[in-house]
């Protein structure tokens, strides 16, 4: 699948992929919506695999202009909005959201990319502004499935449970086997009453550098071919 991006500013990587192979593992089908699309890549590849009805928005209109190119060029249709989802409206529910959001604190050194700064920091889009947001759009026994970084995995729980959003699985993604965890992938559901299970940590390279079996599989399943365009 061809990914069109921007050259300079923000671009997919790694933890798009992963996402998607974490989304993948629970077949999702129904009505999406995927939040801070950007160019669209996390849906893009779930609408290839699965029967999806896809809604997707980004509040930068760069993004949405790449998401709307990347999808027409893959054949894949969608709603493509350009939206905050703070001020996001709509007369339906979704059975699944996913969301690979701006989750860097805005204490550390920050980008002075305007659109990289956005994509990255959590002040953009503060996880009680999503959750909430979730909340809002998510059908009944609905799925949100995201990722977020590791460090403030105590926060992410405390506003899933707040919003009656059980958080029912969680998988800490490592750098390598003896690194701290970076992000965390969460699936959590409406209405669930499931106790919290961990899986193992999915560890991203060996001792030499070179990519993980789980990880290499993730990539060649993705099989993205990414491509920089002017921008749009």
């Amino acid at each position: 699948m061809t990914i069109y991006q921007p050259k300079e500013g923000y671009r997919y990587n790694s933890d798009s992929i992963f996402l998607y192979d974490f989304i993948s593992s629970f077949a999702p089908k129904g009505r999406l919506l995927d939040i801070g699309c950007g160019v669209g890549v996390i849906s893009l590849l779930l609408g290839r695999d699965f029967e999806l009805e896809i809604t997707a928005i980004d509040k930068q209109e760069r993004m949405i202009k790449y998401a709307r190119d990347n999808f027409a060029t893959n054949g894949i249709d969608a709603d493509i909005i350009i939206s905050d989802i703070a001020d996001f409206a709509i007369d339906q529910k979704f059975d699944y959201i996913i969301s690979n959001p701006p989750f860097y604190d805005s204490a550390v050194t920050q980008s002075n990319n305007e659109h990289i700064n956005i994509a990255r920091y959590s002040h953009h889009m503060p996880i009680s502004v999503l959750v909430s947001s979730v909340k809002r759009l998510l059908a009944p026994r609905g799925y949100f499935i995201f990722c977020y970084d590791a460090k403030q995995i105590d926060t992410v729980i405390y506003e899933l449970k707040k919003a009656k959003i059980n958080p029912e699985i969680i998988q800490f993604v490592h750098p390598k086997a003896d690194r701290d965890a970076k992000i965390a992938m969460v699936s959590a559901r409406a209405g669930s009453k499931s106790m919290l299970k961990v899986l193992p940590p999915f560890i991203t390279f060996d001792e030499d550098g070179q990519y993980m079996p789980k990880a290499k599989e993730a990539f060649e399943k993705a099989n993205t071919n990414a491509v920089d365009k002017p921008l749009l």
